[in-house]
């Protein structure tokens, strides 16, 4: 998985002359508040385009590929997802039949629940879940899609501690059990250092660094 960023600018918000994403792995995107980093999710999700320049997915423009394709490989995991009416169960079934999916078995829900840290039936509505636990429901729906790419934006930004740091682990473990290339916009520096194989720091809508990180034992 590759994406290329060659003289991209949008609006006021972004100028990337160059950046390289490469995959399988963990890149992990940091900045301060309104430095352009869900704006680069964006681009790469094609929910928005350039003002200039290209955004290439494996060696083609964004602009020639089937967006709703392009969306069943490259999912972007917004900081609110949708959560719809009905169970648990309804809102993970939903997630596969708007890509096209088989639904899978009770015990391969389940799975996506455990994977997610969410200790609830599926029978259960939705109406009965904090904020918290609805993102960890969307987390369980994005897991039963096994996309190649993750988009991640503040994944943890509605749990507590304790619960982001089970949430994150299951993030990365399910990435790099399937071999998922994993794009997550976080403010967390503790976060990036723990996780990231390469963090681009992005200030005033620029990529100010490109870094990196040891392989971790």
């Amino acid at each position: 998985m590759n994406f290329i960023l060659e003289n991209v600018k949008y609006r006021q918000i972004l100028d990337i002359p160059y950046l390289s994403l490469t995959g399988p792995g963990v890149t992990c995107i940091v900045g301060e508040s309104g430095s352009g980093k869900t704006t680069l999710l964006k681009l790469l999700n094609n929910l928005i385009s350039p003002d200039q320049g290209q955004v290439l997915y494996n060696e083609v423009n964004l602009e020639a590929l089937d967006p709703i394709q392009l969306r069943r490989q490259v999912i972007m995991f917004p900081q609110n997802p949708s959560i719809f009416p009905g169970s648990i169960q309804d809102n993970l079934h939903l997630g596969l039949e708007f890509a096209g999916k088989p639904l899978p078995s009770v015990t391969e829900l389940n799975h996506a629940l455990d994977l997610a840290n969410l200790e609830k039936p599926l029978e259960a509505g939705v109406e009965e879940l904090s904020g918290g636990e609805q993102q960890r429901l969307a987390l369980a729906r994005l897991f039963l899609l096994e996309p190649e790419v993750l988009l991640l934006d503040e994944p943890s930004s509605a749990l507590d501690d304790a619960t982001e740091v089970l949430v994150l682990n299951s993030i990365n473990d399910f990435a790099q059990s399937r071999e998922i290339t994993l794009i997550m916009v976080t403010h967390s520096k503790a976060v990036a250092n723990k996780y990231a194989e390469t963090i681009i720091t992005i200030h005033n809508g620029q990529v100010v660094r490109n870094q990196e990180v040891a392989v971790r034992g």
